[in-house]
């Protein structure tokens, strides 16, 4: 376990590329259960471990992940959430590069199990997906979210004609420095207000791609 930070009431992991962050149908190994089993393991706990993930990425990307060790710290994280008083904060190593140094990419997104799509405005399924980014060096974007629609990074990069490497579901390709289960987008910053201390606490992991 790549342990960033741990207390009574949160646990913060960096999570590789091509793992689940929970389990899902047959497919049991995942971050979440690790982390369980971890826990388990430095605390000698022979009950169940809870362990609520407050935000989940897809299994190609790679960066942190928050969970709570407590039921009320999960409920209290989930309405920071909702509340739009989390900030995180992407690295996106994409093809191609955005017409202006920094801006904002907006679209309405729908979304089936599998895939998100960029639809229009009238689309009783869309739900608007804002973002804002800069280009910190090269192709490689710093994006902090707005909102945190299915896939939105991913979908949005690639209707704006830079989709991400190693992203084959939306146009990118896969290059020798990327597997086939790993994509070139890292949560790599996060902000939140601790459920009990009310601190605000930022948390910080570096991309295996280059900054």
């Amino acid at each position: 376990m790549d342990v960033i930070y741990e207390d009574n009431h949160l646990l913060i992991v960096n999570k590789p590329a091509g793992l689940l962050t929970q389990p899902a149908g047959e497919v049991q190994d995942s971050l979440e259960t690790q982390a369980k089993a971890w826990i388990k393991d430095k605390y000698l706990k022979k009950g169940d471990v809870f362990l609520g993930v407050v935000h989940r990425l897809d299994k190609p990307v790679s960066g942190i992940v928050v969970f709570a060790k407590t039921s009320k710290a999960l409920s209290r994280l989930n309405e920071s959430l909702r509340s739009k008083e989390v900030q995180k904060t992407y690295y996106a190593l994409v093809e191609g590069r955005p017409p202006r140094q920094e801006g904002i990419l907006e679209h309405y997104l729908r979304h089936d199990d599998y895939r998100a799509y960029v639809c229009d405005k009238k689309d009783p399924r869309g739900k608007l997906a804002r973002l804002h980014y800069h280009v910190r060096e090269g192709s490689l974007l710093e994006i902090i979210l707005e909102t945190g629609r299915y896939h939105q990074i991913r979908c949005q990069c690639s209707a704006s004609g830079f989709p991400i490497v190693g992203d084959i579901k939306y146009g990118g390709h896969v290059t020798p420095h990327f597997s086939s289960n790993q994509i070139a987008l890292h949560h790599g910053r996060v902000t939140i207000k601790h459920p009990v201390t009310q601190a605000l606490l930022t948390f910080e992991s570096s991309p295996s791609f280059s900054l």
